[in-house]
């Protein structure tokens, strides 16, 4: 699969926006790294341990162990309507940060298209026998602002929008920990 980055224009952000979701885990780093690195497995804690209304629908990722310039695709849906994904491994340093870069397309279900650029950035330090997982989203571009998504360009606004995003986030990293707990325990 290649690498191609989407050609967006202009950014209609004002500003980039971040959401940053921190939580602690019972499993080791290297056991929530492991989780991170298996693509595959972001289709599970990402997508079906996730809302049926904002989650991955599908992945085509290799089976290998995910490092530096990994590409993988896929597809997933929230209440704007369903995205379309091409994301690179941009740093992998096990078992302490997992790192892609997004470039995502979302058909809105009134058929306009905005393309995003996102950073996912995943930092694990050892915590007691656990780790604390923090996880950072920034949205560092898009390409059209359709329909409600022009909030995203009001500072009042968009911080809420964030704040409701840090829940969906939250509940993503929670997923990804517990996995990470289960496999562990299984050995």
């Amino acid at each position: 699969m290649k690498q191609e980055t989407r050609k967006t224009g202009t950014n209609a952000l004002r500003h980039e926006l971040t959401s940053r979701v921190d939580h602690e885990s019972s499993a080791s780093a290297e056991d929530v790294y492991e989780v991170l690195s298996d693509l595959r497995t972001h289709a599970v804690w990402g997508g079906e341990r996730q809302s049926p209304t904002t989650r991955i629908v599908s992945i085509e990722a290799p089976e290998d162990e995910a490092v530096l310039g990994t590409e993988f695709e896929s597809t997933g849906t929230d209440p704007m309507g369903r995205f379309s994904d091409r994301s690179v491994v941009t740093a992998a340093t096990r078992p302490s940060v997992f790192e892609f870069v997004t470039q995502a397309r979302l058909e809105t279900k009134k058929g306009a298209r905005a393309d995003w650029t996102n950073v996912h950035r995943y930092e694990l330090r050892a915590s007691g026998d656990g780790c604390v997982i923090a996880y950072t989203i920034r949205i560092v571009s898009i390409s059209a602002l359709p329909g409600m998504l022009r909030v995203l360009n009001l500072p009042l606004l968009s911080g809420l929008v964030m704040k409701a995003s840090a829940s969906v986030a939250r509940r993503g990293v929670e997923n990804l920990a517990r996995m990470a707990e289960e496999r562990a325990n299984a050995r």
